[in-house]
């Protein structure tokens, strides 16, 4: 399966693992509550899988590397004790508390959330002394002597032997006592992933033209060379701050993210092209509803071409649905503060509430509660409160500065819809008009990215565009004849 089915399987398994009676207890007992062992491909996203199924579901996460630990810090360290047997005192050996059993109570300490996974990466390539005790962990949900709290779901994650050549194989006895869930790499599943974590144009419309180029491991003369999931979003990352500082991006760079000199080569050539494209053709013209005067050179252009010119397009939008998606949350969170203030000394609570949005910022970075996009909101919340009350003294003050806001706020939302249809326009000029919307695959590819992505469906549902509603109604309507097409072939 990939790795989005792979996450609703996780997500369902601790949902039911969770799940109480009315007494209270467990539905499925802990002792039953099998471990499960995802088996994948390196740096196809497990972890983030498990980032994300714990901000979802509000619960914590405890997350190692296993292959990082020697028995002593996993089993914690032997100590001597008195006990009584029979009336007679014996010496006897206990353990220390472990220190990954330890990290999952410090948890719960600092979240005040008793439930959570404890995700435990690279299980299969423990060394030979933690073996066992693995083995032991994953049977009886213990370390040493001491057991994992109810409420805490066991995940653990490790790679299939072509992958790593420390990989030990478990034994029947232990898979018979886990949840075995194989994953592969699938790039139109990492897609919906990767537009959610504002992945570069480049690196979307690359992978799209060459998608062969999204996973690779090979063994050749020279050694391994390998091109992970992983690698393509840190590679994003810099990208994005290299043209912020206007700082270079070449084959020297994407080769160090791209362990694979082909691949980066031929990835830094497509940058260049890229970049050219949008010099040439001005995006944000088109997107403001200036379109190019050479429609036809475009219409006869290669098809990687027109398509890293949908690419330009959609990359573009999505900055806006994610800026929208952004000043939607921060403004709700100034508006539930604001509508409690009380007439007086509004700008001394203001600053009271900046401070305590701060604090509540702090203990939530440290107890792992917040994602990404939850954390920017909250900090750009506290700054825009800590503004406020500098520059407001009474509440109608306070009010007017919100309003101001929101006008702005509403202002740019009316953009992004101008914008959005504009690039429904220019394609339907450049490409074909609705009745033709069969033969424009150019529509049908940038319908289609709009209708998978997070974020663009978050503003098209909250706000509404009629020319996505007209086009995606054609679109589904022309699906439906080929179908119908199709089943008056099959009978006939």
């Amino acid at each position: 399966m990939n790795i989005n089915e792979a996450k609703e399987q996780v997500k369902n398994a601790v949902v039911a693992y969770l799940e109480k009676d009315e007494a209270g207890q467990y539905e499925i007992p802990v002792e039953r509550q099998r471990p499960i062992l995802l088996m994948g491909p390196p740096g196809i996203g497990k972890t983030a899988i498990m980032e994300q199924v714990a901000h979802e579901l509000g619960i914590n996460l405890v997350s190692y590397t296993i292959t990082h630990h020697t028995r002593q810090s996993a089993i914690g360290l032997p100590m001597i004790s008195e006990k009584s047997y029979g009336g007679r005192k014996y010496s006897v050996t206990e353990y220390t508390m472990s220190e990954i059993i330890g990290a999952v109570y410090e948890k719960i300490e600092k979240s005040g959330i008793h439930e959570g996974i404890l995700f435990l990466d690279e299980i299969n390539c423990v060394s030979e002394t933690l073996a066992p005790t693995m083995l032991q962990f994953l049977q009886y949900k213990t370390f040493g002597s001491h057991r994992i709290p109810d409420g805490f779901i066991i995940v653990t994650a490790g790679n299939p032997p072509q992958y790593n050549k420390s990989v030990r194989d478990f034994d029947i006895v232990t898979l018979d006592r886990v949840r075995q869930i194989n994953i592969e790499e699938d790039f139109d599943a990492w897609k919906d992933y990767a537009y959610k974590a504002a992945v570069h144009g480049a690196i979307m419309a690359y992978l799209e033209i060459k998608k062969e180029n999204f996973y690779s491991i090979r063994t050749e003369v020279e050694g391994r060379t390998f091109v992970t999931a992983r690698g393509w979003e840190d590679l994003s990352r810099v990208i994005k701050v290299h043209e912020k500082k206007g700082l270079i991006v070449d084959y020297d760079l994407t080769v160090q993210y791209l362990q694979d000199k082909e691949v980066a080569r031929d990835f830094a050539t497509y940058y260049e092209l890229y970049h050219r494209y949008n010099e040439l053709y001005k995006i944000p013209d088109i997107l403001e509803g200036r379109f190019p005067e050479d429609k036809d050179s475009i219409r006869k252009g290669s098809f990687d071409e027109k398509l890293s010119i949908i690419s330009l397009l959609t990359d573009k939008l999505m900055d806006e649905f994610r800026d929208y998606a952004k000043d939607q949350a921060v403004q709700k969170t100034l508006f539930d503060i604001i509508k409690a203030l009380p007439e007086e000394a509004a700008a001394e609570t203001i600053l009271s509430r900046a401070k305590e949005l701060e604090k509540e910022l702090s203990d939530k970075l440290e107890a792992g509660l917040l994602d990404r996009e939850q954390e920017k909101a909250l900090r750009l919340s506290s700054s825009a409160l800590f503004t406020c009350a500098k520059e407001c003294g009474s509440l109608e003050e306070v009010k007017d500065w919100f309003r101001k806001r929101e006008s702005a706020r509403q202002e740019a939302i009316k953009n992004t819809g101008r914008h959005l249809t504009n690039s429904f326009n220019f394609l339907e000029e450049t490409f074909g008009n609705k009745e033709s919307l069969t033969g424009s695959q150019e529509m049908v590819i940038f319908i289609t990215e709009l209708s998978g992505a997070y974020h663009s469906l978050k503003f098209v549902r909250e706000t509404g565009n009629e020319s996505y509603y007209e086009y995606n109604k054609l679109l589904l309507l022309n699906d439906r004849r080929d179908e119908l097409r199709v089943l008056a072939e099959m009978l006939v």
